[in-house]
């Protein structure tokens, strides 16, 4: 029996972390990483911001040689002796005025001109292209951040047990025109 003046003292109780799911979504919207923290991931962190980093100087990388060809190109096409950028691309040991119309109007070969004009053109169009993607690239890597944090508060306390057994069991299968063949069944069981 417990006496009228005492008290009994229950003991705390533990409370089990169990992260929102909405809460988690909206704080990796807000800012990368964040939905991460809050889901106690946190060695997710630097491969969160080791992706952010590779795609923004992807495309630091390849704005900068597109306008740097971009710039040779129109260079190359216009009429103006003065504006010689795309010495920066094509090859030194090259004898300029075997390709320049404007260095050399008489004695330049035209399937040269052509080539090199030909050869800016591409790589404006590679460099344009990986820069474009780069940019889609971030984009979509800021979304597989949303969608980790989202699915990883979601599934956070996910009971993963035995009572689940997934397996693969050969089978003796028909096949047309009476014939028996091999074959591969999957096989489901969850214990109750």
């Amino acid at each position: 029996m417990i006496a009228q003046d005492t008290l009994v003292v229950a003991k705390p109780v533990k409370h089990k972390f169990s992260p929102e799911t909405l809460k988690a979504t909206m704080m990796a919207v807000s800012f990368p990483g964040l939905g991460q923290i809050y889901n106690r991931k946190i060695w997710k962190i630097p491969v969160v911001y080791a992706g952010f980093g590779a795609l923004i100087y992807s495309a630091g990388f390849n704005g900068k040689n597109y306008t740097l060809y971009m710039k040779a190109y129109q260079d190359f096409t216009d009429n103006i002796l003065a504006t010689n950028s795309y010495l920066k691309v094509i090859a030194p040991s090259v004898d300029r005025s075997t390709y320049d119309p404007l260095f050399n109007p008489k004695g330049y070969d035209a399937s040269i001109y052509s080539y090199y004009k030909d050869a800016m053109l591409q790589m404006v169009d590679y460099y344009k292209r990986y820069r474009d993607l780069s940019y889609i690239g971030i984009a979509g890597w800021y979304l597989v951040s949303i969608l980790d944090a989202n699915v990883d508060a979601s599934l956070f306390n996910y009971d993963i047990s035995n009572n689940l057994n997934l397996t693969f069991v050969p089978v003796q299968m028909n096949l047309p025109g009476g014939f028996l063949g091999a074959g591969l069944c999957l096989d489901l069981k969850v214990n109750f």
